[in-house]
């Protein structure tokens, strides 16, 4: 039983072997030419200007949201359109009603602004 494995383990060490020698070799050749640019505070899309607890626009993080929300949806047409031929119509009526669903979510959060930055 485990030489049914043994091809999974080998390419797991291997491909472990070579992210770190390359993670490695990236910080021992690359280049390190710090600046005050580069070693200043940057974080959620805009410059680090005040005190952290300061509030903020929270439109920024509902965009980030709403991107993963619809980016994870689209993902399941990849195993639909696999399967599409053992599905038959009942695969094509459910993805209708899946398509529906995210347009209307779509619509919503257009309609209420959401993704209006001013």
């Amino acid at each position: 039983m485990l030489a049914q494995y043994l091809p999974i383990l080998i390419f797991l060490a291997l491909s472990t072997t070579i992210g770190i020698v390359l993670v490695f070799l990236g910080g021992l050749l690359g280049p390190t030419r710090p600046d005050s640019e580069k070693l200043s505070p940057y974080e959620c899309g805009f410059e680090a200007f005040e005190d952290s607890r300061t509030k903020f626009d929270v439109r920024y993080y509902l965009v980030a949201i709403l991107f993963i929300i619809f980016d994870l949806e689209i993902t399941f047409f990849l195993p639909w359109a696999l399967a599409l031929d053992v599905l038959g119509m009942f695969g094509i009526a459910a993805m209708f009603v899946f398509v529906i669903e995210l347009v209307i979510g779509y619509v919503v959060i257009w309609k209420r602004g959401a993704l209006e930055w001013e």
